[in-house]
């Protein structure tokens, strides 16, 4: 079997299989995405590839059904939370095409000489994306689609288990208008990546995944002196501190936790409550969650290697003192109940990992300092959820966070051109909006001499 296959993790059955990528369509693809960019990216302008990526963003919204049912059957998203991430995937490229030319408009520059200075944005050639299984439209979109605006090419190898959606990817930017190599999607193994990586025709890589791939792929990046973004994994945190309003807290941890059937790097993983509101806050918390409905609520998990992880980490937690208060640890297939797991020390090892599936930590503390020591104890820091009626209280604990997000007063509150990063083992670099859209980009520097 090769690596790229279509397994339905809600039954198990393998539906396609797709080749690897020979060494010569390897080639191929690097000799076609770097002749776009030369022909293509370099000649046309930023309105022009904006109006490309505008068609491309109303496929997404003319698609979203056939799109959904593939992402449902690949790693088993339920079909609404499937059919709103194309939607949502549609919406990033509506703004990254709308907001183009004022994000790439030149930068004057004030200098001491007076001489006339500014800073041109342009493209600096093909871009490797290396892409997750868990937002398989979301996570491109956020990624190629600012690139190709502005004058990059792409060359894209998505996840293994994701093969029918990067066709349907590459296939919805050449119908927008994009011309052969400007989004070209390679079915290549590990291997392949580290040589495409060292290719003198690729400039930049973008990967989001798990810190390991990150470790490695930034190291290749590094030998090769190539400028990498990395979005990794998350553990964040969710602080109720002070609120009048305990089932507004509650059904957001309940949304933090389970969104993508816990399978999202900036979920709400561990849910941080201050002492007075502990007790109440456990009940209607842990009663939410064991009321979770398979099939409306969450999805199987998107694999037998996810169960396996997650069923372990678990166990091992349970094996190490942690009490359940919710769920049993033993999935059906890859059917994992939902679980909260409380009375977590520091020296079991779940207190420092990322648990990706639909299993919440819960902790009590007795004050301010306690709640951001303990959040900052992660090796993570990309987001953070608070909830404090007193917004100055709030934003003075966001302020002493370690992460690269503070969303206070609800979970989700992501944008379509909301810049999205971490810091720590959470990654580097961001995404979205106008700074993400300038991270792979050639500031380029112009300076007039007098007449």
């Amino acid at each position: 079997m090769g690596t790229f296959a279509v397994i339905n993790p809600a039954t198990g059955e393998t539906l396609a299989e797709y080749p690897d990528a020979t060494a010569e369509e390897i080639e191929a693809s690097l000799a076609s995405a770097h002749q776009a960019y030369k022909d293509w990216a370099r000649k046309t302008t930023v309105a022009e590839r904006a109006a490309l990526a505008q068609r491309a963003a109303e496929l997404f919204e003319e698609r979203k059904e056939e799109l959904g049912a593939i992402i449902n059957r690949e790693m088993g998203k339920p079909l609404d939370q499937s059919v709103g991430e194309a939607e949502f995937s549609g919406a990033i490229t509506a703004a990254f095409a709308k907001n183009a030319e004022k994000w790439l408009a030149d930068e004057q520059l004030e200098v001491e000489d007076g001489l006339r200075s500014f800073f041109r944005f342009q493209g600096t050639g093909v871009i490797l994306g290396i892409m997750p299984w868990n937002y398989p439209y979301y996570q491109v979109a956020r990624f190629a689609v600012p690139n190709l605006i502005l004058g990059n090419t792409i060359i894209l190898k998505h996840a293994a288990q994701c093969p029918e959606s990067a066709l349907a990817l590459e296939q919805l930017f050449r119908d927008a208008g994009f011309p052969e190599g400007a989004y070209v999607n390679v079915f290549a193994t590990h291997e392949q990546i580290e040589g495409i990586i060292a290719d003198d025709r690729i400039q930049g890589v973008s990967l989001t995944g798990s810190e390991r791939a990150g470790a490695i792929v930034a190291e290749q990046a590094g030998r090769a002196l190539k400028k990498c973004v990395l979005e990794l994994g998350g553990s964040d945190v969710f602080l109720v501190l002070d609120t009048d309003d305990l089932d507004h807290a509650v059904e957001h941890a309940v949304g933090g936790r389970m969104e993508n059937t816990g399978q999202a790097c900036n979920g709400s993983k561990r849910i941080v409550v201050i002492d007075t509101l502990f007790d109440a806050f456990k009940e209607k918390f842990v009663a939410a969650i064991g009321g979770q409905s398979y099939g409306d609520d969450f999805g199987p998990l998107s694999s037998a290697a996810a169960t396996k992880t997650l069923s372990g980490q678990v166990q091992g937690a349970i094996e190490q003192g942690a009490e359940v208060l919710v769920g049993n640890g033993s999935p059906e297939g890859n059917v994992f109940t939902p679980t909260v797991l409380t009375n977590i020390t520091p020296s079991m090892d779940v207190y420092s990992q990322e648990l990706f599936g639909p299993v919440a930590q819960l902790y009590k503390v007795s004050s301010d300092e306690e709640a951001i020591e303990l959040a900052n104890s992660s090796p993570y820091g990309l987001g953070s959820v608070i909830i404090c009626d007193d917004l100055e209280r709030a934003e003075r604990v966001g302020n002493q966070l370690d992460v690269g997000m503070v969303f206070i007063g609800a979970a989700g509150l992501e944008g379509a051109d909301v810049p999205f990063g971490g810091v720590k083992k959470s990654g580097y670099g961001r995404e979205l909006g106008k700074v993400g859209m300038l991270e792979f980009a050639n500031k380029k520097l112009f300076r007039f001499a007098e007449k």
